[in-house]
């Protein structure tokens, strides 16, 4: 009944043409950039509020996209995500809670920037020099294709044949150098060495956990760098994945640290050569 209620009122609105119309010049004066320099991409996990905190700090720059995956857990943060990206090169995925893995592929692939900035809901800044700092490390090193700017990852795994995360390394006063393995957030990644050498994020290791080291090893096989930079990020509070996957987290970290060493043991001391070299 209510499908054919909407078909007659429908029909009565093309006839008498009183439906709002819209026009050519309507749509271009939206300013939608069909090739932004730099897309961003947030994850957000019930945590619209600190989404909605940084968006008019990403407003100031102008040559970029942005892309929020809500993970459709709440409808509260769906509309609240609806009524603040208001902008033409502002979007919203919404998923039904498939995680980070899957979710940040489909969005790159949505995605046209020339950079693409994976962030996480917790995140925070003060400006957007972390964007310009990040694309200047790019040109300087035309095959790096992914930067991280929180975590320098060591690669070690212990004798259970397991991956061991959280082995950082130490980076304090320096601004960049090349590290085996960075982790989310930000991480950035740089299109064209992107497509065309790593394609995807594996999802082997979906639905989250562990696929930011795998595509950093693959990177530095495949013939190219992987660098970090120290972005100034800061926490707005916990993520919305620590929140409500903790136990989660638990059998995942097992699950893919397994997977891990199976991919990549006996590949360690080449990827720390490399690394080496490129430092050197």
């Amino acid at each position: 009944m209510k499908l054919l209620l909407e078909k007659i009122r429908l029909a009565l609105l093309k006839r008498t043409k009183t439906a709002p119309q819209k026009s050519y010049a309507a749509w271009l004066s939206k300013g939608y950039n069909d090739q932004p320099e730099v897309s961003v991409i947030i994850q957000s996990h019930n945590k619209s509020l600190q989404v909605c905190h940084i968006l008019p700090k990403l407003r100031q720059y102008g040559n970029l996209e942005i892309i929020v995956i809500d993970d459709g857990s709440s409808m509260e943060h769906t509309v609240r995500l609806t009524k603040a990206l208001t902008g033409a090169n502002e979007f919203l995925v919404r998923a039904n809670d498939l995680y980070e893995n899957r979710t940040y592929d489909k969005a790159m692939r949505f995605s046209n920037g020339k950079y693409i900035a994976l962030l996480q809901d917790d995140d925070d800044f003060e400006d957007t020099s972390w964007i310009d700092e990040a694309i200047g490390y790019f040109q300087k090193n035309p095959k790096m294709a992914i930067l991280g700017g929180k975590w320098a990852l060591r690669i070690k795994h212990d004798d259970a044949e397991k991956w061991m995360h959280g082995a950082y390394l130490g980076m304090e006063g320096k601004s960049f150098a090349f590290v085996p393995a960075v982790n989310r957030a930000p991480m950035w990644f740089r299109r064209d060495l992107f497509d065309q050498y790593l394609h995807d994020i594996d999802f082997r290791f979906a639905p989250f956990q562990f696929d930011d080291d795998e595509i950093c090893m693959r990177a530095w096989l495949c013939g190219l760098q992987v660098g970090w930079y120290d972005a100034r990020f800061k926490s707005l509070s916990a993520g919305g994945m620590r929140i409500w996957n903790n136990e989660f987290s638990k059998e995942q970290m097992e699950r893919n640290g397994k997977l891990l060493y199976q991919l990549y043991a006996d590949k360690i001391e080449e990827v720390k050569s490399l690394v080496a070299a490129s430092n050197s």
